[in-house]
């Protein structure tokens, strides 16, 4: 066993990357068709047209298999959104495109699958359910905390704390369009409704903290 899983190892860090790419793709084909409990490493193996053993070499189990998808999208949201710059004190503009950002990476399709398979296993995998909260919303809520703060220190704004106004914001950003979705009871929105959550979410916040 540990001599074919030697023979499977990459030879180079590009070969490495584009197979460990191969089969994260081949696995979330499988846990998005069958959900994580009925998902198997042989059926991912397949999917992903590598061997068992190979697949061994770079993920132990379906779990950290899970873990490293739901890593790779927290990643791509705090990179794509959260990237703010606390030197821009237009906050209505900032908070704007934030907020629109937010609600199309969140609500796209084919976003909540993980999502949901994250609640569901969460009680019996509290450490996946923690990582999972720490690299995704909790870092957003800090990084917009951190440029509230600046805004705070430049006179913009008047907030008492931070990280809660971060979170309050964040989350009407949501109001009626992610829950429904969670839910599988409503679809994607539309441009126009997105953009109609966010503007009154941004005037809220402003019309609650803009420095008098």
């Amino acid at each position: 066993m540990s001599a074919q899983i030697e023979l499977a190892a990459p030879d180079t860090a590009d070969e490495d990357s584009s197979k460990r790419r191969q089969i994260v793709e081949g696995a979330r084909q499988v846990f998005m068709a069958q959900g994580f409990d009925a998902a198997s490493m042989g059926e991912i193996a397949r999917v992903a047209g590598v061997s068992k053993g190979t697949l061994y070499v770079y993920f132990k189990s379906k779990e950290e298999l899970f873990e490293a998808i739901v890593g790779q999208q927290c990643k791509a949201q705090a990179e794509q959104i959260f990237s703010l710059d606390p030197q821009d004190h237009d906050v209505e503009a900032v908070l704007t495109r934030l907020g629109v950002a937010f609600v199309n990476f969140l609500c796209r399709p084919g976003a909540f699958s993980p999502l949901r398979t994250v609640i569901a296993i969460a009680e019996r995998m509290p450490e996946l359910g923690r990582r999972f909260y720490e690299t995704g919303p909790a870092y957003g809520i800090a990084h917009l905390q951190a440029y509230l703060t600046a805004q705070v220190a430049a006179g913009v704004l008047e907030v008492e704390d931070c990280e809660v106004a971060a979170a309050q914001f964040i989350d009407s950003c949501l109001a009626t369009v992610f829950k429904p979705i969670l839910f599988n009871f409503g679809t994607t929105p539309t441009v126009q409704r997105t953009e109609h959550v966010v503007k009154i979410a941004v005037r809220v916040f402003l019309t609650a903290y803009r420095a008098r």
